[in-house]
């Protein structure tokens, strides 16, 4: 005979991006829901998007700090987010998850050459815990074309879980969805799915304080950055041996907790990360302004290097993705990492003279400028305005708004508002974020895997770098 109540718990985190202040605190939530468990069995999983490149320990040991700290929490299965799949190459990937002690399972994601997981994942895993068996698959977001230029095929999710739950459920107790998909798919997927005991969501940063129950499925999220901690009970039934929800919440994680061994290691990983980050990359002879508002000198030297990698007549960049003006002397991997920390890469589109015209009057609004933005890769805080190379803007900064206050001109010519021209710019645009117009782009190519730091980095080199970015491409003309 079974006990009278046979029990399991799944404790469940995501998009913890890299927060390496919360994985101590975090650590010790989970071994005091573990004690609260009673001897019944308890899970972890993670939901993606551990990493995040924008920290110094990611970046330094190229993911190594993160593996690390999950090994050490005691993950028991891992899927991967969009942070992992999109910011590493296919070598590093398989570098870091060489040394993972637990599962990394995801459906939808294959090698192009040989159309199967790589080494280091698997469509789904068979965990046992005291006699009770749970299937564990998982989905990353179907971000299609970024992937193909990384060597992946990226999956139609549903399909893939389908396939997969249908296997789980034959031989497992209880299946779990490990969902890097986002709130709104999941709640699709709930609804279309059958046998799923419930499905752990990221992506989206959504906290349900409760699970969703969709079509006998729980639907949870555990919000970002560590701050919560995601818990499920479910229990079997004495009559029919099934096992069925019992309960669920998200648990606050109090940032003064302390696991010792996760505090130490963290301290270690931030050696290590600027360690590697020490390395010195330029010497500079002047200090590079940076304005948010206007136009300055980093700034501009951000769009060089921009136009110089698309091989572009011109180009479009967004102040604010730089975080502070470039020092004098020693330039180190590190200090441009500081100041250029967003994993964003550049693309390259036709777009109409038109649409260009209208992302430079809006580039003289405080409304755009000044505009927080959140998502798609952007690591900084607001907008800024727009910083351009192989353009010439002539404007009048008394007029009202969107009166025709601008004269462009492209290599001398006016720019042509019903002609398209070849722009290099960032990936960010295309997901129609901060200055819209640019969103409507054609032939879109996006080039990875090269950073914005990467490419400021190989125009510090370049001899006249500095003199060129201090010529000025924005010239108030009063009538």
């Amino acid at each position: 005979m079974r006990p009278e109540t046979e029990r399991l718990t799944i404790l469940h985190t995501n998009d913890i991006h890299s927060h390496f202040e919360m994985m101590s605190p975090l650590a010790a939530a989970i071994a005091r829901q573990k004690q609260e468990a009673r001897n019944s069995p308890v899970l972890l999983f993670d939901i993606g998007d551990h990493m995040d490149r924008a920290a110094p320990e990611t970046e330094g040991t190229l993911g190594q700090a993160n593996i690390d700290m999950i090994n050490l929490t005691g993950y028991d299965a891992v899927t991967i987010g969009n942070n992992e799949g999109l910011t590493f190459t296919r070598e590093m990937l398989s570098s870091v998850f060489a040394g993972i002690q637990c599962p990394v399972v995801c459906c939808n994601l294959v090698e192009s050459t040989t159309g199967k997981p790589p080494h280091w994942m698997q469509p789904h895993a068979i965990l046992e815990r005291e006699g009770i068996r749970i299937g564990v698959t998982g989905a990353t977001a179907p971000f299609t074309s970024f992937y193909s230029l990384l060597g992946w095929d990226v999956l139609e999710p549903e399909e893939c879980l389908r396939e997969q739950c249908r296997l789980l459920a034959q031989k497992a107790d209880i299946v779990i969805i490990l969902s890097h998909l986002g709130l709104p798919a999941d709640q699709r997927l709930a609804e279309r799915l059958d046998g799923v005991h419930a499905i752990l969501g990221g992506h989206t940063h959504h906290v349900l304080e409760q699970p969703l129950i969709v079509n006998g499925t729980a639907v949870c999220g555990a919000g970002k950055f560590g701050n919560y901690l995601g818990r499920l009970e479910f229990e079997r039934d004495e009559a029919s041996g099934r096992f069925h929800y019992v309960t669920g919440e998200c648990v606050p994680v109090n940032p003064s907790l302390l696991e010792p061994s996760l505090s130490s290691a963290a301290v270690l990983q931030l050696e290590r990360g600027r360690e590697a980050l020490s390395e010195k990359v330029a010497i500079t002879d002047r200090r590079l302004a940076l304005d948010l508002r206007g136009e300055s000198p980093f700034a501009n030297l951000l769009a060089q290097s921009v136009r110089r990698f698309t091989g572009t007549p011109l180009s479009l960049v967004n102040a604010g993705q730089l975080l502070g003006p470039l020092p004098e002397g020693e330039i180190t991997a590190g200090m441009l990492h500081a100041l250029c920390p967003s994993p964003i890469n550049t693309c390259i589109m036709r777009l109409p003279g038109r649409d260009i015209r209208t992302a430079l009057q809006q580039s003289l609004l405080s409304e755009f400028r000044e505009k927080v933005v959140y998502g798609y890769g952007f690591r900084g805080e607001r907008l800024g305005g727009l910083a351009v190379d192989g353009l010439k803007i002539l404007y009048d900064p008394h007029v009202m708004p969107y009166d025709t206050n601008i004269a462009v001109f492209v290599d001398g010519q006016p720019l042509d508002d019903s002609r398209d021209y070849t722009v290099g710019t960032l990936d960010m645009f295309t997901f129609r974020m901060g200055y819209e117009s640019i969103s409507n782009g054609e032939d879109v190519r996006y080039l990875l895997p090269h950073f914005l730091r990467d490419l400021l980095r190989l125009e510090l080199q370049r001899p006249g770098s500095l003199d060129e970015c201090g010529k000025v491409r924005w010239e108030p003309r009063t009538r």
